[in-house]
């Protein structure tokens, strides 16, 4: 959801071409390689987007030679894979604030932050728009907000333990249900979202996961 666990990956050696962009978190000048052109490849899809993503000026930018750019990456669709498994990455911890109400409102409170942003909203914009025409991209996709479900699911699973809402309440489906009105209103209808949106998404997914709505 949110830039908001690491990927398990298998070893490779640096700079040799990888299956698939981005299952590798390498050191060294390798590792500075990789930030430059995943830094250079959020500016680019912030000032023109994915259709606009080209490569050899993704290299331009992060003063990287475009062989290397190209034969690590391949494609603008291999940059924003590996820009989503490094987001998943570096994404925050999930809250733990003693009950239900505030763990579900540090999760809206943190997607509205992230798609409010001057910076991420572009960049998930574009990576919408790219998971929409491209299967490998989707998957990815659909890979770092897995990774992010998994993150937050504890918190509906201590809220169980505490006997705030009914057991079998299915995790994914509350935190779903939180963030799937700020993702509707930032990419389907384009309306502002505001904290008010935030707080209205927190009391519906409470009100049904405590009706057992979710079991």
């Amino acid at each position: 959801m949110e830039q908001e666990t690491r990927l398990s990956t298998e070893p490779t050696t640096p700079e040799a071409a990888p299956a698939t962009p981005g299952t590798v978190r390498p050191g060294g000048r390798t590792a500075k390689v990789r930030a430059a052109v995943l830094e250079a490849t959020q500016d680019a899809l912030v000032e023109q987007g994915f259709h606009a993503l080209n490569m050899d000026r993704v290299a331009a930018a992060a003063g990287v030679g475009k062989t290397t750019v190209y034969r690590r990456w391949g494609s603008p669709i291999g940059l924003i894979t590996d820009l989503l498994h490094d987001m998943a990455e570096q994404s925050l911890p999930a809250a733990d604030t003693g009950d239900l109400e505030g763990d579900l409102r540090a999760n809206a409170l943190l997607v509205l932050k992230t798609l409010t942003d001057p910076r991420m909203g572009p960049v998930f914009q574009a990576v919408i728009a790219s998971a929409a025409c491209d299967e490998e991209c989707a998957t990815a996709l659909n890979g770092f907000y897995t990774t992010r479900l998994r993150e937050w699911a504890p918190a509906v699973a201590r809220s169980v333990a505490r006997g705030e809402i009914p057991a079998g309440t299915d995790a994914t489906e509350v935190l779903r249900a939180v963030s799937a009105p700020l993702y509707y209103r930032f990419a389907v209808s384009r309306e502002p979202l505001a904290p008010a949106d935030a707080e209205r998404a927190v009391a519906v997914a409470l009100a049904g996961a405590r009706a057992g709505a979710f079991r």
